[in-house]
């Protein structure tokens, strides 16, 4: 293959852990991508086979060092110039699709694309409470840069003479599918962060826990206009409020542990 036939290709990667119930859904909608690379976590669920059955390329870890450095082992295995980063929760619609084929094909001089994502909430998309526009940098040249080392909420971080440019069609984020979907997302999160956290010598207190999860729902709701969106717009905020509380109580419990040692 030349090269310039491989400056027009796109690889996708897809980080899992026991992600069955998503990811073929996920996996049809990149369908048009040229390789997908799933890097899969020790799922207990099937996620496996099903990317295999699907045709992705499959690369199994034992380890789970965060997701920031489990998405640069993803980055490392796409062969092609051009890359697609998404979750197994994301669906690529074919606006988005068809946005993206013309942009890896008619615009060389950019580096990275921030893509718009729309996300889910028990079923409600919202588009207030700071969840909207949420511009992701997810589309860019294999080369362009590296993904944080964070644990979570890890981000794609360009070079400095990397140019970037925003897509205009959305990435589908189901983010919570049902309540023990939104329940064990929660405590996965907030461990993570908190974990993170105390690692950097970070600490916090029963009345620090209540005060960030007052100012976070005050935040959602009132601020960023979450009760445009109705009785989801409240729930987000509530859950807003009930993620920060958990993660600053695990920090404080953290520190508490490591005090008696």
């Amino acid at each position: 293959m030349t090269p310039a036939a491989m400056d027009q290709k796109l690889s996708v990667i897809i980080i899992t852990r026991n992600e069955s119930h998503n990811l073929a859904d996920c996996i049809r909608s990149v369908a048009f991508a040229d390789e997908i690379i799933v890097v899969d976590s020790g799922s207990t669920d099937g996620t496996q086979q099903m990317a295999r059955d699907m045709g992705a390329v499959l690369v199994e870890t034992t380890q789970w060092p965060g997701f920031g450095p489990q998405k640069n082992l993803a980055l490392s295995k796409a062969r092609f110039e051009w890359v697609l980063s998404i979750d197994a929760d994301e669906r690529v619609s074919p606006q988005l699709q068809a946005e993206i084929l013309a942009k890896i094909h008619t615009s060389p001089e950019t580096g990275a694309y921030f893509i718009p994502r729309l996300s889910s909430f028990l079923g409600h998309f919202i588009r207030h409470s700071g969840w909207y526009p949420d511009h992701v940098l997810r589309l860019f040249k294999r080369d362009a840069g590296q993904f944080s080392d964070s644990a979570v909420h890890e981000k794609f971080i360009p070079r400095t003479d990397c140019r970037q440019e925003k897509l205009r069609n959305h990435l589908i984020h189901f983010s919570y599918m049902n309540d023990s979907d939104y329940l064990r997302k929660l405590e996965h999160y907030s461990s993570a962060a908190a974990e993170s956290a105390h690692a950097n010598n970070k600490s916090s207190s029963l009345r620090q826990s209540i005060g960030h999860a007052f100012w976070a729902f005050f935040k959602s709701y009132v601020l960023r206009l979450g009760f445009l969106d109705g009785r989801a717009g409240l729930m987000v905020a509530i859950s807003s409020a009930e993620s920060t509380y958990h993660k600053y109580l695990k920090i404080m419990l953290l520190g508490e542990r490591h005090q008696r040692r």
